[in-house]
């Protein structure tokens, strides 16, 4: 018998879902933490349930980019001895320099070339269009050889935001982030501080009420959607908030289409991931209308007094994909889908 997804998803069924969290960190010791609990966390939850990614970019002091990248080198191959990586569970990705960047050339050579099997991506900062990804991949693809690496693109402008639907349609593009606080700081003073914010005395306009961070926001998710890629939420600032950081998380997900976000501190991890997972509620409808249907072989039914047929079984069947990729508990009927 086919699987839900390849039945209900048709073509879209071979795009990766990604975890729902993406980690950042660039300060030795952090990254080594940082690996460690990515184990940790699948091992309690049973999934990989957030990225890491080292940075190079912020990661790296002046003038200590050669540095930055023989370290994060080190790492991967470090963790590939220990059997943490690679595998189908530890996923670790990169931020390289931007493509303009003096850095960019030796951080690809040092890393990829010599740690791309540890690699699930590189993470390109300040694209700002389709040429730029071009550009970079002719000196990734080099030094991976014959690994196709994925990789994300980081908008960071107003000009970037007006090429992300041709970014997005890269077929080597997995993923677009969306980097708040450059985009903010691009437009010359025009847009307050409060937006790269949450809440607070200017809650009128932080990052989640002014008007063009809004439009960044829906341009990005909006043309991700279209192109089957991973729209991937900004930073959230404020760092031992967790109430605040979930309601952010839960906000990205609901009313902007996101379905994965930065966290730039360990205390960040949980509650992104309680924001974006599916209420006990919703997963449970979603498993019982998945199971009635897979019993009638995906012909319409009638659940609660309520037709549903292959347009809504798609959307359950997402929601289990979501409260799986977040850990969360499936009922009996569906949980084979998962094993």
């Amino acid at each position: 018998m086919s699987h839900p997804r390849h039945i209900l998803l048709g073509p879209q069924a071979g795009v990766q879902a990604l975890p729902v969290c993406d980690h950042y960190s660039g300060v030795p010791a952090r990254m080594r933490k940082s690996l460690q609990l990515q184990a940790q966390l699948t091992q309690e939850m049973g999934a990989c349930v957030l990225d890491v990614t080292l940075d190079c970019e912020d990661g790296a002091a002046n003038g200590a980019e050669v540095e930055q990248a023989r370290t994060i080198t080190a790492l991967l191959h470090e963790f590939q001895s220990q059997g943490a990586a690679p595998s189908a569970q530890a996923r670790i990705g990169v931020r390289v320099h931007d493509v303009d960047h003096p850095a960019f050339a030796m951080d690809v050579q040092t890393i990829v070339g010599s740690a791309a099997k540890q690699l699930a991506f590189v993470m390109l900062p300040k694209v700002e269009s389709r040429a730029q990804v071009d550009q970079a991949l002719s000196q990734i693809d080099v030094q991976a050889r014959d690994i196709p690496l994925p990789v994300h693109a980081l908008i960071e402008s107003p000009a970037a935001v007006h090429q992300v639907f041709d970014i997005a349609a890269h077929p080597r593009v997995q993923s677009i982030s969306f980097g708040l606080m450059d985009f903010v700081s691009a437009h010359g003073g025009a847009i307050p501080a409060s937006a790269m914010a949450l809440g607070g005395p200017g809650a009128a306009l932080d990052q989640f009420h002014h008007p063009l961070v809004l439009r960044a926001k829906m341009e990005i998710a909006s043309a991700c959607h279209a192109h089957g890629k991973v729209p991937s939420h900004c930073v959230v600032t404020e760092l031992r908030d967790t109430l605040a950081i979930e309601a952010a998380a839960r906000q990205a997900a609901q009313a902007f289409g996101f379905t994965r976000m930065w966290s730039i501190h360990p205390d960040q991890i949980r509650p992104i991931l309680r924001g974006f997972a599916p209420s006990g509620d919703e997963v449970e409808q979603a498993a019982a209308i998945v199971h009635a249907a897979a019993q009638q072989d995906w012909a319409p039914i009638a659940v609660d007094g309520r037709l549903h047929d292959r347009a809504s079984y798609r959307y359950f069947w997402q929601v289990l994909e979501r409260a799986h990729r977040t850990a969360q508990a499936l009922p009996l009927p569906v949980r084979h889908y998962f094993v």
